[in-house]
């Protein structure tokens, strides 16, 4: 029981990140690149990772959804916690439900009453091969021989995945009255799914063997209904994974799928989807085909901006060398975008810079928006220094000191040279006059 309830909290903190990653516009980026093969058709394509829509044909259009139901019913199982490796026993109370399926000609993996089968060897029925006795198997046995118990379960599920215009009233969606949904709604539960690890890898499956077992001597191969997955069937496409497929006379042909391309993650909804008639191609495949071809084709990790790629200048005040700075991208940005999309790239700094600025000083930022949608911000920085003019001259200034110094000191010097020359010239001419005098004197005591 601890396990059951500590794996429905994850599911709950799962839910809070799908709800807020499937909060997607309302409107498309694109036109249509294709016609489709029904007028009124549902196309919804959509960024699962950047959580915006790329193309958006009736994608808030309600309709029947066949067996994308099973979607949600497979996750429930998965979020449950129960041993999946459990065998179980189909019950006698599903007679009524088997004849019913049998009647509306639904796929099935030939399910008897009573017979023993582990749940894991059911959910691939359910994904693999899209069967509806698997499906009802399941909800019975997680509604506690409720089918309407289970029903209530998927619909609580779905509003806690934020959809808001879906309503299950059948299991597997074999049963078209009042069991309906919108491409926008069925992304959040199809993205819940993506994330399920477990989920996908079943639904990935292309190949699976049923054990015998007490009803079935023989094992049984479970053949796949998503044909873009089975490189045998004329119809495989390279990277798509899952999700779902669908079909009945009111849905017509519905798919979701998913596509991993240049590092980014999309989902593919159709619905409403031309019924082929016997020997026809399926259309649904080939739409799904073209619609993935143009996203590839269109879609690419784009640089929109390199390191060092010269922004624009900015007025500099204060510098005598420039009257503008001019600014850099510190860094590049890469954007995986459609080709077309316009750039645009708007510069934040002030409208006057001061001198001085440091070669790779932070200065400001360039907003750099796709067809007027914010996609990156990168720091704009000087490549050179731009000198104060004032700091300049101060320094230049300081520079002479030095020298001027040089030339006071020289002058103290000479000045002190020749006072003390003087001082020696008078101190001689008195020493000269008293020596002449002594000889005078000299003189004139002799004669």
């Amino acid at each position: 029981m601890k396990g059951k309830w500590l794996t429905r909290l994850a599911a709950l903190c799962l839910t809070l990140v799908v709800a807020v990653g499937a909060a997607l516009p309302a409107s498309a980026a694109y036109d249509m690149p294709i016609t489709t093969s029904m007028q009124d058709e549902t196309v919804y394509l959509v960024d699962i990772d950047e959580g915006t829509v790329l193309l958006d044909q009736n994608g808030d259009k309600s309709r029947y959804i066949a067996s994308l139901t099973k979607m949600i019913t497979a996750l429930l199982v998965l979020e449950s916690g129960e041993d999946l490796q459990k065998t179980i026993v189909v019950p006698d109370r599903l007679t009524q439900e088997f004849k019913d399926i049998q009647n509306a000609n639904g796929s099935g993996m030939n399910l008897k009453i009573g017979e023993e089968i582990r749940m894991i060897d059911l959910l691939y029925g359910v994904l693999v091969a899209s069967a509806n006795d698997a499906t009802s198997t399941l909800a019975d046995y997680f509604g506690n021989g409720s089918t309407a118990a289970f029903i209530d379960k998927m619909n609580q599920r779905a509003a806690e995945l934020g959809c808001t215009d879906t309503v299950f009233s059948c299991v597997h969606g074999l049963y078209d009255q009042g069991n309906v949904s919108t491409a926008q709604d069925l992304v959040k539960i199809a993205t819940a799914c993506y994330q399920n690890p477990q989920y996908m890898e079943i639904a990935n499956t292309v190949q699976y063997t049923v054990p015998a077992n007490n009803k079935h001597t023989e094992p049984r191969e479970l053949k796949p209904s998503n044909l873009m997955l089975d490189q045998q069937s004329g119809y495989y496409y390279e990277g798509v994974s899952g999700i779902k497929t669908g079909f009945t006379t009111l849905a017509g042909r519905c798919y979701i799928t998913s596509l991993s391309h240049e590092g980014h993650n999309y989902m593919l909804v159709i619905l409403g989807a031309k019924k082929e008639k016997k020997g026809e191609n399926f259309y649904v495949y080939q739409e799904a085909a073209a619609l993935l071809d143009w996203l590839r084709s269109r879609y690419y990790d784009r640089t929109l901006i390199s390191k060092g790629d010269m922004v624009g200048e900015v007025a500099l005040r204060g510098c005598d060398e420039s009257s503008t700075a001019a600014l850099h991208a510190a860094n590049e940005l890469v954007v995986n975008t459609y080709a077309d999309a316009k750039l645009e790239v708007k510069m934040e700094v002030a409208e006057e810079l001061k001198a001085p600025l440091h070669k790779g000083e932070e200065v400001g930022t360039a907003v750099l928006t796709l067809d007027g949608k914010e996609v990156g911000r990168v720091p704009l920085v000087t490549q050179i220094e731009y000198e104060s003019a004032m700091l300049k001259g101060g320094l230049q200034a300081l520079a002479l000191v030095p020298a001027v110094l040089v030339v006071v000191a020289a002058l103290g010097y000479i000045t002190g040279q020749l006072s003390h020359s003087q001082v020696n010239w008078a101190v001689l001419k008195n020493f000269s006059g008293a020596s002449k005098k002594k000889r005078r004197r000299s003189k004139t005591y002799t004669h």
